[in-house]
């Protein structure tokens, strides 16, 4: 295909604080159409929510942003390439009065718009006096039961409201809260003029939106198979040449480090998915549908992704103010550890009046040492303890101060892992559903202001289920086997959703595929991960990238700011699964089954 047919869309940014050089690196990198970028977690705009309070009310938008428009903004206006970012967060409207002072000290002509209508925290009153609930999607309980107050609430906005801001004239459309993946899909659909019931094309972009959404994670970055990536010097940010018919090819400029792959593309198709059908409030992408295929020289093909019509409803991420938390980390270290750990609890809480006065109290014991240890290092454990209440002055000094009276009169050897703090705010993430026809899109460019209604209002369409055939997997008979680490043959990379987290699993040849298919039921993956044992999880099945994904419930409690675990993302789970011993057929180990 020509340049004509085709639209080259680079994302700069996959979170709040990535590489701020990339977006200068990919104007300059080489040729592209539209550069975008992707600032919002769920628990980014409790951090912009945080920002506005300390600053101002002008504020609440991705400051640093601003630092890479200034740097980039000339090459743009000069070559024509449009910029699509989500760095309004909380204050859009703030973010391009900023842009525009910035054009207008450059001497640039550049239109910027900006979207909003995502914000709904002063209106859930009314629309829970109008039936909506907004019943958690895991915990299946109303926020009116959560007993915390709201701080922010947004509506994940589609696609169409982009496409309205680029078909007036924007050259920077500034987003709100809008699914990840819209950055891609809105450039992708004003170019060729798709319609809102181009369901398979739009899955396409759908897709290319989701594999780039994350930068470099989609370039070699977090790849299980990091071996295989010659450099991760300079690495190359990923662009998405998109087709007509919805087609794709993943790509990065030539002479930067990483690699893509169709390893790299599965990986990253996996991360933060639960079902393969995933979606979004303009389509329904079937992951299950579509094929890789690696063309060499940083080139990954993806076709076929069917897509369906919307739900009738939009994500909303609710953020709630959860109270207070504090926690220490104790180092035990030699013999009797777990005696240890239970005087040095038992004489915490008689000094703090108890356990039940906190709303709620976590005791980890993480047995890192080791029997007749090598090194000092080696004999320790570690004791954390962590508390939560309403109640700013439980959880604060008070708690701090009574671990260091018991530094010299409780287990031997006595130390922290770092110094006695404060208690902090936390907040608890509420993902929760609302119906689409209480949502609408506001779009502002050039002193005028649009309306843009979601799809599921605007055509007369039944949602379908996935048009997937499903496939079957053919189990082998094999009679030798030898115990390796199960990293040896499977990649995986792991995320949260929220409270929740995935763990998705590839194999990289058919026969280990149908291996892993049959062997790592739900019930295998708690024998070989015990931690999991109490936590429901669900398993999907992608045949066509030979790839299973699981979704964990409950697993990260209300959010990464709220629970204690020491990976609070769930960003190494897969590779915790990878690190287990396993029982493979020997031919799968001493066969060729690269790709």
């Amino acid at each position: 295909m020509n340049a004509r047919d085709n639209i080259r869309i680079a994302n700069c940014s996959g979170y709040y604080g990535d590489k701020l050089s990339a977006a200068k690196e990919l104007i300059e990198g080489g040729p592209i159409d539209f550069l975008t970028g992707d600032y919002l977690a769920e628990l980014t705009m409790g951090i912009l929510y945080s920002q506005k309070l300390k600053r101002g009310e002008d504020m609440g938008y991705v400051g640093t942003f601003l630092k890479q428009y200034r740097d980039v903004a000339k090459t743009c206006q000069a070559k024509g390439i449009k910029i699509v970012v989500n760095a309004g967060g909380l204050n859009p409207k703030s973010m391009a009065n900023e842009l525009n002072k910035i054009n207008e000290e450059l001497s640039l002509e550049m239109n910027v718009a900006y979207i909003d209508g995502d914000d709904i925290v002063d209106d859930l009153s009314t629309l829970q006096d109008q039936g909506e609930e907004f019943i958690h999607l895991d915990k299946h309980v109303p926020i009116s039961s959560s007993g915390c107050e709201i701080i922010t609430a947004n509506v994940y906005l589609g696609a169409w409201g982009i496409v309205k801001a680029l078909d007036l004239g924007a050259d920077v459309v500034i987003c709100p809260r809008v699914t990840d993946a819209s950055l891609v899909i809105g450039p992708a659909a004003w170019k060729f003029g798709w319609k809102r019931d181009d369901f398979d094309k739009l899955s396409g972009a759908l897709a290319a939106g989701h594999i780039i959404e994350c930068g470099a994670q989609t370039t070699g970055g977090n790849y299980a198979f990091f071996e295989e990536v010659k450099t991760f010097k300079d690495i190359g940010y990923p662009i998405a040449e998109i087709y007509e018919d919805g087609s794709f090819m993943i790509t990065k400029h030539e002479n930067t480090g990483g690699l893509i792959s169709t390893g790299t593309v599965t990986a990253q198709l996996l991360y933060e998915i639960s079902s393969p059908d995933y979606v979004n409030p303009d389509v329904i992408g079937h992951f299950d549908s579509l094929l890789l295929e690696d063309l060499g020289n940083d080139k990954v093909m993806v076709t076929a992704c069917k897509g369906s019509p919307p739900n009738n409803t939009h994500k909303v991420c609710v953020n709630l103010a959860g109270g207070y938390r504090n926690g220490m980390e104790l180092i035990l270290t030699g013999l009797d550890i777990e005696e240890k750990a239970e005087i040095f609890v038992t004489a915490l809480f008689d000094l703090l009046g108890g356990k039940d006065q906190f709303d709620e109290v976590t005791i980890d014991l993480h047995r890192t040492d080791k029997s007749d240890p090598e090194t000092h290092e080696e004999a320790m454990a570690m004791l954390r303890i962590d508390l939560k209440s309403k109640d700013p002055n439980l959880v604060g000094r008070l708690f701090t101060a009574k671990i260091i009276e018991l530094a010299l009169a409780n287990y031997p050897g006595f130390f922290s892992k770092q110094p006695p703090g404060p208690g902090s705010p936390f907040i608890r993430y509420w993902p929760t559903l609302i119906d689409s026809k209480h949502v609408s899109e506001k779009i502002h460019i050039l002193s005028e202001e649009h309306t843009v209604y979601p799809t599921s209002l605007e055509i007369d369409e039944n949602k379908i289920a996935s048009t997937i055939i499903e496939t079957k997997i053919e189990k082998q008979t094999y009679t030798e086997f030898e115990e390796i680490p199960f990293g040896r043959i499977i990649g995986a990379r792991s995320g949260d959703k929220g409270g929740c987290a995935n763990l998705g699993i590839w194999a990289r040849s058919d026969d280990i595929y149908s291996f892993v298919y049959h062997y790592l039921t739900v019930e295998q993956l708690k024998i070989l991960l015990p931690d999991l044992n109490k936590y429901e999880i669900e398993r999907y099945e992608l045949p066509n990238i030979r790839s299973l994904n699981f979704y964990i419930k409950d697993i990260l409690e209300d959010g990464a700011s709220s629970n204690t675990k020491v990976d609070a993302l769930a960003k190494s789970l897969g590779e915790y699964l990878r690190a287990k011993h396993v029982n493979v057929p020997k031919d799968l180990i001493n066969g060729d089954n690269n790709d």
